[in-house]
């Protein structure tokens, strides 16, 4: 059976609230089990015991990460993370912070890859007013992005459309054997 582990780093509770709501959306729509993990509680190598990932973070200021992803980065470093398929989802504010909107979910993307990881979920850019993000590739981001500071009324649709998403590409990767 397929296991999922759901990491994130939260400072006010705008990103443990998403992640829970990703988790309760796997659950009663798909029937999938999702454990959370807070990582300013749990170290990375927690990751190694899932089959697929899901990582979430906010960015900060000028886009910076989130403080507990900041203070475990360098974690990364020690594991491979060969085979594994990786989901991300991020927040940040477009308004406030047009230049770099979602810039720490690069970060994570980056770092994820240069270990190995196969990275899914990427999401549309359209809805969205920004300047710049360097989590958008080939003109999508490169995960799931919210704005609970100016869209908090679109969060609850984007995460049923990207749940349903991202559990198709773990589902088809499991039939694939991969």
């Amino acid at each position: 059976m397929q296991s999922i582990g759901l990491f994130y780093g939260s400072t006010n509770g705008a990103t443990a609230q998403v992640a829970q709501m990703i988790q309760g959306e796997f659950e009663s729509t798909l029937g999938t089990k999702v454990e959370l993990f807070d990582i300013a509680e749990f170290y990375l190598e927690s990751m190694m015991d899932f089959d697929d990932l899901i990582l979430g973070v906010s960015t900060w200021n000028i886009g910076q990460l989130q403080k507990d992803w900041e203070a475990v980065f360098e974690e990364f470093d020690t594991l491979d993370l060969t085979g594994k398929t990786i989901a991300l989802f991020g927040l940040g504010d477009q308004i406030g912070y047009p230049d770099t909107f979602l810039d720490a979910l690069f970060f994570i993307a980056d770092k994820a890859r240069e270990r190995g990881a196969h990275l899914i979920g990427s999401w549309p850019v359209a809805g969205y007013q920004f300047d710049q993000s360097w989590a958008v590739e080939d003109g999508r981001f490169i995960g799931l992005a919210l704005d609970e500071d100016n869209q908090r009324d679109l969060t609850g649709a984007r995460v049923a459309a990207w749940v349903e998403q991202v559990a198709m590409a773990f589902g088809a990767k499991d039939r694939l054997g991969n």
